[in-house]
């Protein structure tokens, strides 16, 4: 078989996919029936002209004659070439049986994935998640959100699933080839839709995610996978640089191989890491605050036609603004809801999701800057991590103590107007809003890059992006402040071999895609160095 990769097929927004094949025929000069074996390799919305909004395809095509193929080539047809698909590299695995199964700390994207993989390979791993199974996780947030106290060990960020699974659910990477193709395809075999593989940007929603977090987990246990929930890892047992256990909240689990999945929220974990003796460094990280708009005025923004929106769902938004200090919009949830994004009892820092049908009458995103490690103010390893702490615990006080959120309209932030007290602004927010100026809960070099980046995203937009707009804050979880140092090749701790530190909490990857994506790569790299454990 030969395959070629059509690129750029434009059609309008309103024609059914089924017809792609004639138009894949006619840029190739065939008949449609011609082209039987294909698929989506990519599918992207051009909306640059709201009066005709265009669907923009790459197209892979298998044709059983090689001749033809070249014929086709030789005629140089517009945006057509020869693509040999890259395969998955699926290692077999090493002569050295395991001492001990690997154990998996974390189920986030990064544990996940790997725990799923080495399940597949026969390594029957056991995942240890702090929090609890997403049917007792889902009540616990969904009484929080109620009114009720804050779980530090099940809530938004801890849990099965990890952040991701009460988020909106974005799979979108600057990533490619065949790794991220393979967790593509695992998240569709276990419930998402078949278009996640193609899209541009693909979103499961979080009414979908524990689903899909629970469907993975049911087939690690049927592969000889094993959970244990509850269980907090409190201590490494090292000898001579190598791991031989762990101390967990569970008691002593023997362990010479451990996937680090922690996330990037387990303050307490760093900390033990830290004293434990494993490197780590400081890393910049992503902090703002969350705009809110209602989800009608980006949807007329961005299709202009109302026709559009029963065709492609709320529209989202992507945007940057370039200046001493860049500023750009970060897990935009289209149809979403703004929460409370915390691990701790006494903090308050804002995140947002959204359901698959993106059905709220709000719109949200993040706002954010970069803060490097010279702005921390020590050279500290964790003083990205007391910064995040101390503006989250000014937040708290200053709203209440009651996890109400610091909300300010965007005329007030930018003009620098402490809000009336008692002030009412309508939100998406659940657990209530307290007036604030959001300047006070921001570093203020911050503040004041948002302050320049919000009038240049508003006149991209032609003063539409900005109008009913208001901001909550603060968000601090954007990213992790801190990376876990590994060697590039064994991807182990230089400190502590069998320790494979992976994903957002390591400071590798940002976003279900990439954290999953970087758990495989360690999995894979346990395959080659041993056997499953007899």
């Amino acid at each position: 078989m030969s395959f070629l990769r059509i690129s750029n097929i434009r059609v309008d927004v309103t024609e059914p996919e089924d017809r792609l094949p004639r138009r894949v025929a006619k840029r190739l000069g065939l008949h449609g029936t011609d082209v039987t074996r294909w698929r989506i390799l990519r599918k992207s919305l051009d909306a640059r002209s709201r009066r005709e909004l265009k669907f923009v395809y790459t197209v892979l095509v298998e044709l059983p004659d090689a001749d033809l193929v070249k014929r086709l080539l030789a005629n140089k047809p517009t945006e057509v070439e020869a693509f040999v698909p890259s395969q998955f590299d699926d290692p077999e695995p090493g002569r050295e049986p395991c001492e001990a199964r690997p154990v998996v700390i974390g189920s986030g994207p990064a544990g996940l994935l790997a725990g799923y993989y080495l399940a597949m390979k026969g390594y029957r791993p056991l995942i240890i998640e702090r929090g609890q199974a997403v049917k007792q996780r889902a009540p616990a947030v969904r009484a929080f959100e109620a009114g009720g106290g804050h779980d530090p060990e099940n809530n938004y960020l801890f849990g099965e699933g990890g952040a991701g699974t009460f988020s909106d659910g974005k799979l979108t990477s600057r990533m490619g080839g065949p790794d991220v193709d393979w967790v593509l395809e695992r998240l569709v075999d276990c419930g998402g839709k078949p278009s996640l593989v193609y899209e541009q940007r693909p979103h499961l929603g979080s009414n979908r995610l524990p689903l899909i977090v629970r469907n993975l987990r049911r087939r690690i246990e049927a592969l000889g996978g094993e959970y244990l929930f509850g269980c907090r890892l409190e201590g490494l047992d090292t000898v001579d640089g190598a791991l031989r256990g762990l101390r967990t909240s569970h008691g002593y689990i023997a362990a010479t191989q451990a996937v680090l999945g922690i996330g990037h929220s387990a303050r307490d974990t760093y900390r033990m890491l830290l004293d434990a003796g494993i490197p780590m460094r400081q890393k910049g990280f992503q902090l703002g605050l969350r705009i809110e708009q209602p989800q009608e005025q980006i949807n007329r923004h961005k299709y202009g036609r109302p026709e559009y929106l029963p065709l492609l769902g709320a529209a989202d938004y992507t945007l940057t603004a370039h200046g001493q200090r860049d500023v750009y919009s970060f897990c935009m949830c289209a149809g979403g809801i703004t929460i409370p994004s915390i691990s701790e009892p006494g903090c308050i820092a804002t995140n947002g999701m959204s359901n698959s049908r993106r059905n709220s009458p709000f719109a949200n995103s993040g706002i954010m800057v970069t803060l490097e490690p010279h702005e921390f103010g020590s050279e500290h390893v964790l003083a990205g991590m007391e910064l995040q702490r101390r503006f989250e615990s000014l937040a708290f006080a200053l709203a209440g103590s009651d996890y109400s959120a610091p909300i300010q309209t965007a005329a007030d932030f930018l003009a620098g107007r402490t809000p009336p007290k008692g002030q009412r602004v309508e939100s998406s927010y659940r657990r209530g809003t307290t007036a604030l100026d959001l300047n006070e809960v921001l570093p203020p070099a911050v503040s004041a890059a948002i302050r320049s980046g919000l009038p240049i995203m508003d006149r991209k937009w032609r003063g539409d992006f900005l109008a009913h707009a208001h901001l909550l804050g603060p968000e601090m979880r954007g990213s992790s402040p801190v990376r876990i140092e590994r060697d590039t090749l064994s991807r182990q701790s230089p400190a502590c071999r069998g320790l494979y530190p992976v994903g957002e909490g390591a400071g590798f990857a940002g976003g279900i895609v990439s954290a999953a994506v970087d758990g495989l790569l360690s999995a894979k790299q346990i395959v080659r160095q041993s056997a499953p454990c007899r």
